[in-house]
């Protein structure tokens, strides 16, 4: 049976099981660093030791608020997509915009067998096709095809950021233009902030399944979905159905709160497991957003099944539980 929180301290999770082995990263509580662990199963990713396989500049656009690492074998090669800013107040990039970050992603390569132990090789800015507060890049393959679905602004759609899909023609290069699949637009989407961001991407049952977060960071944070057919043109926004509720919210009675920003694995045996961030407790004090820029409301990584079926069940909480603390 799962266990519940899977990893404690950490946000914007990332499991992802390769060859018998879960390997996890997430947002380090320092936004400094990416670190990397593996384990043979998914409960002892928790104590699993930690790996630091790349550190912040000192200075530049690769220099604060590193956020949402994810770690993707492509070709035999390993890549991690981040995001990163050259500062940690928010800016404006355009008269009558909202104001957000200044994040870009950005991608690291590793061209040995192990990315624990392997050598990283800084791989600089991906390019999206223009230049605005972004991040929370995915990616995945589909009849040989690779994708990269991310979060970005658009300085002329109101909000923070919406969420975009494009062909990749390499795991550094897009070979499409973007296209927007989803912006903020639905009562629960726009409480507090104007959010799409955090997409996970979960191909099953003839569906390609995009789960995505909403809202401000605090109880209202929650999951939203996005499914278009296998075989659909994935480039063309009118393949994809936008689902006008929410599919994951806000539970007090397990004292999961603000779940979002998940990744898709499987257990041992093959059961499909959501892993997402939430906190056990309903209020934080100050900013909503405070994990994302400070350190005083810490999320907990906790995991979930997701029933088999053509139309999945979101979710269904594993409810052993490790002591938490956030």
């Amino acid at each position: 049976m799962l266990v519940n929180p899977l990893v404690l301290q950490r946000a914007d999770p990332w499991v992802l099981r390769h060859e018998g082995r879960y390997l996890f990263t997430a947002s380090h509580p320092r936004y400094d660093r990416i670190v990397l662990r593996g384990a043979e199963h998914l409960e002892d990713l928790q104590d699993a030791p930690e790996h630091t396989i790349w550190t912040r500049h000192e200075d530049g656009p690769l220099s604060h608020l590193i956020w949402a690492p994810e770690l993707h074998h492509v070709n035999g090669r390993w890549y991690v997509y981040f995001a990163a800013a050259p500062h940690e107040h928010g800016t404006v990039d355009a008269p009558g915009a909202n104001e957000t970050f200044a994040h870009r992603v950005f991608v690291l390569e590793c061209a040995d067998e192990d990315p624990l132990t392997g050598t990283w090789v800084e791989r600089g800015q991906l390019d999206t096709g223009w230049e605005s507060f972004a991040l929370d890049a995915t990616s995945f393959m589909l009849d040989d095809v690779q994708y990269l679905v991310w979060a970005q602004q658009d300085l002329a759609i109101r909000g923070h950021s919406n969420i975009y899909i494009a062909r990749m023609d390499d795991p550094l290069t897009l070979g499409s233009p973007a296209v927007m699949l989803s912006k903020p637009e639905f009562d629960w989407e726009i409480k507090g902030f104007w959010v799409n961001e955090g997409p996970a991407v979960l191909v099953r049952d003839g569906v390609v399944h995009v789960t995505f977060s909403g809202a401000a960071t605090g109880i209202d944070y929650a999951m939203g979905l996005l499914t278009a057919p296998v075989g659909a043109d994935l480039l063309d926004a009118a393949s994809w159905t936008k689902h006008p509720e929410p599919v994951f919210v806000s539970d007090p009675s397990v004292e999961v709160y603000g779940p979002g920003h998940n990744s898709f694995t499987e257990t041992e045996d093959g059961q499909t497991v959501l892993v997402y961030h939430a906190r056990s407790y309903r209020d934080t004090i100050g900013d909503p957003c405070g994990t994302r820029t400070g350190t005083r409301a810490p999320r907990c990584c906790r995991s979930s099944t997701v029933a088999p079926c053509g139309a999945p069940r979101w979710p269904m909480v594993a409810r052993r539980r490790r002591p938490s603390t956030c």
